[in-house]
């Protein structure tokens, strides 16, 4: 197996890093403590390919595969995970959805203004009280002729507020029953479809995190996407690959962690001599640095299955487990290298350890994660 990037990975980090040390590092702390979401940066990323990674070129998209998408996703991550949270889930969830289960007539109509983020994605699962039991959903679409009514709400949805187009997921049969819910495609402007709510989060505040409420919302039923009662199925896949997002994600917040980590640990001098000579501080980089190796190469697996259409349920969620749970490990041992510095917001890795934690909840807790490895493992 070669393991080196192949040209257009190279070529995609080294245009992210132009792209970031130029128009992210400079906003980060502003962004964070305003909890402001840059819509002009994400039209930016959208004109340069990287808001339609996965889509192919007859819709407007780049056409890359997920080796790439890994790419695209970490080397945001490692200046601004929030950013990088943001890219994940317009990518993955909403436009993937669409390109994954839309008919011809629905790709060809949201999917070009997705891809340049001329339209700014959301997707809709999560209720207020059903995350993890998201079949006993209590948003609820009636059929009324050619139209749907929809009444709920759906709340931590990424881009709620300032989403153009949103994937979200409805009861239409009953409670519990996994072929009883729906998705379908709403619009801002929709007459019964609003934000509410957004949340002020100990990180990823860049990212807009809200509500969406339905009061008496109708949608026409060209807007569903796939058959009646395929919502929760489609839903489930849609999330094989969000857990490479996320899993990618992760990477990025722990290679940034490291690596300023490892900055410091050779500047900083204590007794006569900068403090990565010391074992307790070396052993410690070299953990961080084998486990975001292994993190590395689970998500690659899991992105070589994916782009081979071969199952990828069980490597997703061993990609998405393992590399959450390292990043804020990594994050952690970061903030302890930096000592009382890194407790403070003039050093990156304050950031990184606020921005972690919501790698382990996203898309599927660990705990999550753990029962679907586990079935995977028994079931046969």
């Amino acid at each position: 197996m070669n393991f080196d990037y192949n040209e257009t990975q190279n070529m995609i980090a080294e245009s992210i890093r132009e792209f970031a040390e130029k128009n992210i590092r400079p906003n980060i702390m502003e962004w964070d403590e305003s909890q402001h979401f840059p819509v002009d940066l994400f039209k930016q990323l959208g004109e340069m390919g990287y808001m339609g990674v996965l889509v192919p070129e007859e819709y407007g998209g780049s056409g890359l595969g997920y080796h790439e998408y890994i790419t695209v996703i970490e080397e945001i991550s490692k200046v601004d995970p929030s950013i990088g949270l943001s890219v994940a889930a317009h990518n993955s969830l909403c436009t993937n959805h669409i390109l994954t289960f839309g008919n011809e007539e629905q790709k060809k109509k949201w999917l070009p203004k997705l891809a340049t983020a001329e339209h700014i994605g959301a997707w809709g699962l999560t209720e207020h009280n059903t995350g993890s039991d998201a079949g006993g959903m209590n948003t609820t679409a009636v059929k009324d002729g050619d139209h749907w009514v929809v009444n709920g709400a759906k709340n931590f949805i990424t881009h709620a507020k300032s989403g153009d187009i949103a994937v979200v997921i409805v009861r239409t049969g009953d409670k519990g029953d996994s072929r009883g819910m729906t998705a379908f495609v709403f619009e801002k402007g929709m007459p019964g479809f609003s934000s509410g709510k957004k949340e002020n989060k100990l990180g990823m505040r860049a990212s807009e995190t809200a509500e969406l409420v339905f009061d008496n919302c109708r949608i026409p039923d060209a807007n569903r996407l796939g058959e009646v009662g395929e919502g929760f199925i489609q839903a489930m896949k849609v999330l094989d690959g969000g857990r490479i997002s996320i899993g990618a994600l992760s990477l990025g917040i722990a290679k940034g962690a490291y690596e300023a980590a490892l900055k410091y640990s050779k500047e900083r001098h204590q007794f006569g001599q900068p403090i990565s000579s010391f074992q307790g501080i070396a052993f410690k980089l070299a953990d961080m640095a084998t486990e975001i190796e292994a993190s590395e190469l689970l998500l690659h697996k899991a992105a070589f299955l994916k782009n081979n259409h071969k199952p990828v349920t069980l490597a997703g969620a061993m990609g998405k487990m393992y590399s959450s749970e390292v990043c804020v490990k990594v994050a952690n041992e970061a903030v302890q290298i930096h000592g009382g510095y890194g407790y403070t917001k003039d050093y990156p890795v304050e950031k990184f350890y606020r921005d972690a934690k919501l790698c382990t909840i996203g898309e599927g807790t660990t705990e999550i994660q753990k029962l679907v490895i586990s079935r995977n493992l028994l079931k046969d």
